[in-house]
């Protein structure tokens, strides 16, 4: 134990205990708290100490964190959104809590064969108690979330910073001090304001990785917590490194990363705690040392206690999350991750190391961000003579030069430094790093969020090592300013583009021009607001980037078949069903055009195809009713709606197609009861309430029809059949001033409706035949 009375002025709290050295250092030099105290204050002409106070010093992380990314705040759902929270059953409350255990993110159960296998159950419930509590899917309410999460992380990661920094060193009261005041306020400064954030920070999904990081940060400092009362080296608190065990299965639950916390709290218990010297150690071993059976370190058993409760732990937790996901890995395209689908082990090797190295770039340089980086976005390197293989080998000299550093400098806080930063860096960076299992991605600026620290660990130890051995620190400081201020207002800049999906998808395609993908939903983008002549210039596109690419064309030929152009429509869609036989959507899709070619034995066939691979296929059945009503096959047609409304209680064109095939061919009473059944179910269905009052004018019950007629003029006014088929019922009941009041307004709307004209033709005719009769 060190115990140092110098650092504190009379009468201030003095240390009574460091725990935080690799070795003491060789006999007569300084002891370390003065060397950490003096590193630090290489910083001063950066971080002026009017902010040096915690309180101040986490009020100005946390309103830097806000400034970056409060633009965001009243953005769209975007994206992944849809899926994960718009269209995920799992937030709303006719679904059992019960079940989120047993879905997957985006809520598919995960016994299904297309679940994605990403667990975490309590992201989605935030997600529900989000959707509750704001009276539905308001996405500012969501994105107002993440925006505080990331603040709640940049804060508490100050104190993160300071024990990584500093190490872990208490006053006589128990408090613990702070040795690293600046660095930990640069790092979390360059943390909170890192551009490759904005995906976690605006997109709402990336509230998995903001929950994560925090529960894994609370992990770290819990287990921080376990050895604060360690006046005798061994001991612990138990019940701390089991809560932070159990805070690092929470963490895992919010996203699969978290549980890397427990290999950094073991590599922080070894290296700092344990003080173990890495290469001492190897040293001792080549020499057969025999001073190595008495290394403190390894008879420590309070420290191998914690180990072994950490294996165990973070055993059991893995091995409980994989029988729940059961035992079979998701099953990704090569779309998704070309490399892991390479059949030479060495290129897969190449090609991982070179999305390492853009990793790392994008860390080191966040200019070129991009919301998806898949489907050629990155071409395969597959000969030594690509150019990109020197990011391979500048990746690498950078790395062996740090863990070099970390393992042979006599400086053992430097040692400690660069070992917690790179362990930070690496450890949270292995779940996506492909080493132990295909992942479904081959950038994703997501997962950087935690390794984010690390990196800015090391840059804050790197401007504290240009500072000591520069006279120029006011340059120093200018550029580090600088590259906070630009973070900053490139934070400002790409929370702007997540804000709405046209600026996020348009923003990508100079990032990723040869990405599939981000033609594709610029196209749907550009669709989606009817604007399909330039919707099928980027779908096309998408096609020839990746001829395989079925869901591009699914989409180019519903556009073409909206146009009229079914050749080609059909052309493109029975190539989607060869590329992917299992595409139920592509064949109801093909089953349409087929109808409209008059191809009705292939429309047919193509339906049911549809049907065998998704059963549940509310749309599918209710198309399959149209072809069979084509073909006055009336008892088919009705047997497919019926089909389509109990899968679909609340598929509207299901009923009204019924209901307008029993009126049709005279079943009223039949038609009445259908139509009675659909508004319970949908009560406010204006067509439902339509369809209806015909019926009922028909059965001559004129003042319930009356009734609905005017429910659904008022739900829709500027309806011309509404008010068309209302004066027919008037016409019919006798009220011909009323008849004539809303023929008039029928005609207004719609000028050209010729039964409307005929039957206003015969009421005007009657009228005058009426008026001389009276006179």
């Amino acid at each position: 134990m060190i115990v140092s009375r110098a650092l504190g002025a009379p009468g201030e709290e003095q240390p009574t205990q460091v725990s935080s050295q690799h070795n003491a250092g060789a006999r007569g030099r300084r002891p370390a708290v003065f060397r950490m105290a003096e590193w630090d204050a290489n910083l001063d002409h950066i971080i002026p100490s009017s902010v040096l106070p915690p309180l101040w010093a986490k009020l100005l992380v946390g309103f830097v964190s806000l400034v970056c990314f409060a633009r965001s705040y009243d953005g769209d759902f975007v994206f992944d959104d849809s899926e994960a929270i718009v269209n995920n059953k799992d937030l709303r409350a006719e679904t059992p809590l019960g079940d989120l255990w047993h879905h997957d993110f985006w809520g598919t159960r995960l016994s299904s064969n297309t679940s994605h296998k990403s667990y975490r159950p309590l992201t989605v419930l935030t997600f529900r108690m989000n959707y509750y509590l704001s009276g539905g899917f308001h996405p500012m309410s969501f994105h107002v979330v993440n925006i505080l999460l990331h603040s709640g992380v940049s804060i508490l990661l100050v104190d993160v910073f300071s024990v990584l920094f500093g190490g872990l060193q208490y006053t006589s009261k128990g408090r613990r001090l702070n040795l690293a005041p600046r660095s930990s306020l640069l790092a979390a400064l360059l943390f909170a304001v890192h551009p490759v954030h904005t995906e976690c920070v605006a997109a709402v999904v990336g509230c998995a990785d903001l929950l994560a990081a925090l529960f894994f940060l609370l992990s770290f400092l819990g287990y921080c917590k376990a050895l604060k009362e360690t006046n005798k080296e061994g001991t612990h608190s138990t019940f701390w490194v089991l809560l932070s065990i159990l805070l690092g299965a929470v963490a895992m639950l919010c996203k699969e990363q978290g549980i890397t916390v427990l290999g950094l709290n073991a590599i922080f218990d070894i290296l700092v705690i344990g003080k173990l010297n890495v290469l001492e150690m190897v040293r001792k071993v080549l020499r057969k040392d025999k001073s190595l059976e008495n290394a403190g370190m390894l008879r420590t058993e309070g420290l191998l206690f914690r180990m072994s409760l950490l294996a165990l732990g973070g055993t059991g937790v893995l091995y409980v999350r994989w029988k729940i996901m059961g035992t079979g890995p998701p099953a990704f395209t090569e779309v998704d991750n070309p490399a892991s689908f390479a059949s030479s082990m060495l290129v897969r090797a190449v090609n991982y190391n070179y999305y390492y190295s853009l990793n790392a770039w994008l860390l080191l340089c966040p200019w070129w961000l991009c919301f998806d980086w898949s489907m050629g976005c990155i071409p395969l390197i597959k000969s030594a003579g690509d150019w990109r293989a020197v990011a391979l080998a500048a990746l690498w000299f950078c790395l062996i030069g740090l863990i070099r550093q970390a393992l042979c400098s006599e400086d053992s806080h430097k040692r400690r430094i660069l070992t917690l930063g790179l362990g930070f860096l690496i450890i949270p960076f292995l779940p996506a790093s492909n080493l132990f299992f295909r992942v479904g991605f081959v950038v994703a600026e997501r997962v950087l969020y935690l390794p984010s620290a690390g990196y800015c660990m090391l840059l804050t130890f790197g401007f504290g090592v240009l500072s000591k051995h520069t006279k120029k620190k006011k340059l120093i400081a200018a550029f580090v300013l600088g590259i906070l201020f630009i973070n900053t207002l490139r934070c400002v800049i790409r929370s702007g583009a997540w804000r709405s999906e046209e600026q996020l998808f348009r923003s990508a395609l100079s990032v990723c021009p040869l990405n599939a993908k981000v033609h594709y939903n610029v196209g749907k983008n550009l669709a989606d607001k009817g604007n399909q002549t330039a919707a099928i210039r980027y779908y096309r596109e998408a096609v020839r980037l990746n001829p395989k690419y079925v869901h591009a064309m699914n989409n180019l030929g519903n556009i073409l078949k909206e146009r009229n152009e079914l050749q080609e429509a059909e052309e493109l869609l029975s190539l989607a069903v060869q590329i992917q036989p299992d595409f139920a959507a592509a064949w109801m899709n093909l089953g349409i055009v087929q109808n409209s070619l008059k191809r009705f034995q292939a429309a047919e066939q193509s339906y049911r195809t549809a049907i065998k691979h998704r059963r549940k296929y509310p749309d599918c059945y209710y198309n399959l009713g149209r072809l069979y009503a084509d073909l006055n096959r009336h008892v088919d047609a009705l047997n497919a709606w019926r089909n389509a409304t109990v899968l679909k209680p609340e598929h509207s064109l299901a009923w009204n197609n019924m209901i307008i095939l029993l009126d049709n061919t005279g079943n009223l009473a039949q038609a009445e009861a259908v139509g009675r059944e659909a508004l319970e179910l949908i009560p406010n269905d204006h067509s439902l309430m339509f369809s209806l009052a015909n019926v009922l004018g028909k059965s001559q019950k004129y003042k319930e029809s009356e009734a609905l007629f005017l429910k659904a003029i008022k739900a829709h006014p500027n309806t011309a059949s509404y008010h068309g088929n209302l004066a027919v019922l008037y016409h019919r009941w006798g009220h011909l001033d009323l008849a004539k009041k809303h023929y008039e307004i029928s005609l207004r709307l719609d000028p050209m409706a010729s039964g409307t004209k005929e039957n206003y033709g015969l009421l005007r005719r009657k009228l005058e035949q009426m008026q001389k009769k009276n006179v």
